[in-house]
């Protein structure tokens, strides 16, 4: 694992604030309260809450500039605000979220490989910070949070397994996988390629068994701060 180091009220306004290190990867989570829910929600009659997403890379978050997605999203811009909207829709009790949404920013400030996963974990922490108050005023009910999440990148490169992968890694590995989970020893999202190699079920187990351990270190993490 790379040294994790978490910021707390990192941005003064929203709700819930947490700027995320993963080694040179840093990912800015803010977490906005609304007493509204989508008009989806009304309209099929769904009781409950909501929780949704959003993901950006900063333009020089990388090492050349990345233009900013003005002229609509990226097909891997999507598929990241998905991943971390499921990831974290899987740690609420919707139906106890009676009337709120919860609408997540994770901006990249600077990107060295395992941006989502690093906006997992932050956006998880930013979330119980920012629901905390209105559990304490009992306006929320306290299992209102249903489980603890943290997400971390596995990988196979030239049959040696990595953990939490940079982007010089990330690049040239043959075997990628993106891991969520919760406290139970959960899988919410298993996201894997087999880039340059195809990936045996024996290699595949301890990939996985790899990512267990990383995300137990992550969870040790975020507990010290929640």
């Amino acid at each position: 694992m790379r040294s994790v180091t978490i910021t707390p009220d990192f941005v003064a306004y929203p709700e819930g604030s947490i700027l995320i290190a993963c080694g040179q990867t840093r990912v800015l989570c803010n977490v906005t309260l609304e007493q509204v829910v989508p008009s989806w929600m009304k309209t099929q009659g769904i009781a409950g809450g909501w929780v949704t997403a959003e993901y950006a890379l900063l333009p020089r978050s990388t090492r050349q500039r990345t233009p900013r997605e003005t002229n609509g999203l990226g097909g891997r811009t999507q598929e990241i605000r998905r991943m971390i909207g499921r990831s974290l829709r899987a740690a609420v009790d919707l139906e106890l979220l009676d009337g709120y949404t919860c609408i997540v920013d994770c901006d990249v400030l600077q990107a060295d490989g395992g941006t989502r996963t690093a906006s997992v974990t932050g956006a998880y922490m930013a979330l119980v910070r920012a629901l905390q108050p209105l559990i304490e005023k009992q306006v929320l009910p306290a299992d209102v949070l249903s489980a603890q999440v943290a997400a971390v990148s596995v990988g196979i490169q030239q049959g040696i397994p990595l953990l939490d992968l940079d982007y010089a890694e990330d690049s040239g590995v043959d075997v990628d996988l993106n891991v969520v989970m919760n406290d139970r020893n959960e899988y919410i999202e298993v996201q894997g390629t087999a880039e340059g190699a195809t990936i045996s079920r024996h290699q595949l187990d301890g990939l996985l068994d790899l990512a267990e351990k990383g995300i137990q270190e992550l969870l040790n993490i975020q507990g010290t701060f929640l």
